[in-house]
């Protein structure tokens, strides 16, 4: 699994990719999570606000640190559509 976190560093960003990084640990999930702090390439996923959740290619959350819950909802929904 591919998870990326768009974002410029802020607090939000970090905490975002924090979460995943956590969850990630819990699933006991096979992914890579990239942070992306650069703006044209965040501009190539169409995300306006800040911070981004990305899973394989699909953004999945855009200007919000979403809840941990939904954060694992997420990566669990993911994990299931590449089963």
């Amino acid at each position: 699994m591919d998870i990326k976190v768009l974002g410029t560093g802020c607090a939000k960003c970090r905490a975002l990719e924090k979460q995943v990084q956590e969850v990630v640990t819990e699933l006991g999930v096979d992914a890579t999570v990239e942070e992306v702090k650069d703006m044209v390439k965040i501009m190539e996923y169409r995300v306006m606000m800040t911070p981004g959740l990305v899973i394989d290619g699909k953004v999945v959350s855009s200007g919000r640190v979403p809840s941990t819950g939904d954060v694992r909802k997420m990566i669990e929904e993911a994990g299931k559509q590449a089963s």
